[in-house]
């Protein structure tokens, strides 16, 4: 009862939120664009559908997901489990290893399956005419998201300033943006922003709250939070990479196809 009780509340809210769009929809079209409101079922079906889609994906979160990345926060910086058979207990930061790869895990499966994600790398496979290749995308970004997480939780347990990795991460961008191919450029922008989606900010954001309650030292406030700019600025890093990587292979094999040939047409003059 106490579940489907916030869950109707959650419900109720997301309405609220979503009336004032409709509203500024509605008006737009009738006093601005001055035309009918067209299909209004299927636009009524739409909005009912979005709303319980909204609510109950608020309650999901609410019940599953930060449960779950506090949880795993939780158990993995659990006293008995850092000991491990030690005599004395150390905070080090090398001691949370399963904390680093947890991250990289997470961050990579919840990158793979953001349906945001899905639909840029499809629409690009599609504009670019198949230059860009769907999966080729999906796991740079997904990398470069599984490494961004890592890093931030390593910051978190270490407690070293978040705007020296900031900074430091941008200036790799900046450099990365001159060298890079003006085709890929827009794309690996959008791509930071993509990972900052559905499935990736609830994990992550809990994952990082867990840390910061349970490593000594660490504030909820002023160190749980910072992890989802992590995700949105190493995807950037990894996409421009791709594409330098990429761009480099070609040119590498064009530079050998020439000599293949060049190698080839001596061969049979020697043998004429």
């Amino acid at each position: 009862m106490d579940m489907m009780s916030s869950g109707l509340k959650t419900i109720l809210s997301t309405s609220a939120d979503v009336l004032p769009i409709v509203l500024f929809i509605i008006f737009f079209q009738l006093f601005v664009i001055r035309q009918p409101v067209r299909d209004a079922r299927r636009l009524v079906a739409g909005l009912v559908f979005t709303i319980l889609g909204l609510g109950l994906f608020l309650v999901g979160l609410e019940q599953a997901l930060f449960p779950l990345g506090r949880l795993m926060a939780e158990q993995l910086t659990h006293p008995e489990f850092l000991m491990k058979g030690a005599e004395t207990l150390d905070f080090h930061w090398r001691n949370y290893s399963w904390v680093y790869v947890f991250a990289f895990a997470i961050g990579f499966a919840t990158t793979i399956a953001e349906p945001a994600l899905l639909a840029v790398a499809m629409k690009a496979n599609e504009t670019s005419g198949g230059a860009i290749h769907v999966w080729g995308l999906r796991v740079a970004v997904a990398l470069g998201v599984a490494v961004g997480v890592s890093l931030g939780c390593f910051r978190i347990i270490t407690g070293l300033p978040l705007q020296a990795f900031i900074l430091v991460g941008y200036i790799v961008v900046v450099i990365q943006t001159i060298w890079s191919p003006r085709l890929i450029i827009p794309l690996a922008y959008d791509s930071g922003g993509v990972t900052t989606s559905t499935v990736t900010v609830p994990l992550v954001t809990a994952l990082g709250l867990g840390l910061a309650e349970t490593v000594p030292g660490r504030s909820p406030l002023l160190d749980g939070f910072g992890l989802v700019a992590f995700a949105s600025l190493f995807p950037i890093i990894s996409v421009l990479a791709y594409a330098q990587l990429s761009a480099l292979r070609e040119r590498f094999a064009g530079h050998r196809k020439p000599e293949r040939r060049n190698g080839a047409e001596s061969t049979s003059k020697e043998v004429v």
